[in-house]
């Protein structure tokens, strides 16, 4: 079991982006501190965002639960492997998604996908060795680094949920990904630790109200 992360006022990389970002900063206080704990089950975590692709949160939730029931609790290669590709179709997940889900199964058991060697690889050579497998793109591939393996420096300028946050948080329309990136280069060397409070703005329903700077 990985260790809980606490950020708080005082954590080192939230009074960086305190320092930096005086908006960033009026969220923060309106937050809180903040704490997780990264993913354990690596596999699982793949299927999982291959499932909710382009779904809602709801939709992908439910797939995912009937694929674990099919795996009898615990989604893993060996429980996938065993299960036929009109069963994994039973549970909602489209013909596409079925093959994405047999091309990461395969490589894991054949051990053409190591997940101990990506934790030793650098941010760019994770992203480069998941996208080289059908079904995974930039996005899934800065999820794992995120979530999984808690890289710090990670600005997943590609998912809907932070652009949402980033739109209300900076009060603007443009999310091409040159804007973006311009306007967060500011949070390095902590871009994940600023991507996890915009994903908790979302959460906790902030966007629903304009964003106020000096209130």
């Amino acid at each position: 079991m990985k260790a809980v992360v606490t950020l708080g006022e005082n954590s080192p990389e939230v009074k960086h982006l305190s320092a930096r970002d005086k908006r960033l900063a009026k969220a923060i206080s309106m937050i809180g501190t903040i704490s997780y704990i990264p993913h354990n089950d690596e596999y699982a975590f793949l299927i999982h965002e291959i499932i909710e692709q382009m779904l809602s949160i709801k939709a992908g939730r439910k797939i995912y639960e009937r694929l674990e029931t099919l795996c009898g609790a615990r989604i893993t290669p060996q429980s996938v492997s065993a299960l036929s590709d009109e069963a994994i179709r039973s549970t909602g997940t489209s013909n596409a998604k079925v093959s994405y889900i047999r091309t990461i199964t395969d490589a894991v058991l054949s051990g053409s996908l190591c997940f101990d060697e990506l934790r030793e690889l650098s941010d760019e050579a994770v992203i480069k060795k998941l996208t080289a497998l059908r079904g995974i793109g930039t996005w899934t591939a800065k999820m794992y680094l995120i979530f999984v393996l808690d890289r710090q420096d990670i600005l997943p300028f590609e998912d809907g949920a932070f652009l949402q946050s980033y739109r209300w948080l900076y009060n603007t329309t443009d999310t091409t990904p040159a804007s973006v990136k311009k306007k967060c280069a500011k949070w390095k060397p902590y871009s994940s630790i600023a991507a996890r409070y915009l994903y908790r703005i979302l959460d906790l329903g902030l966007t629903k109200e304009d964003f106020r700077l000096f209130k």
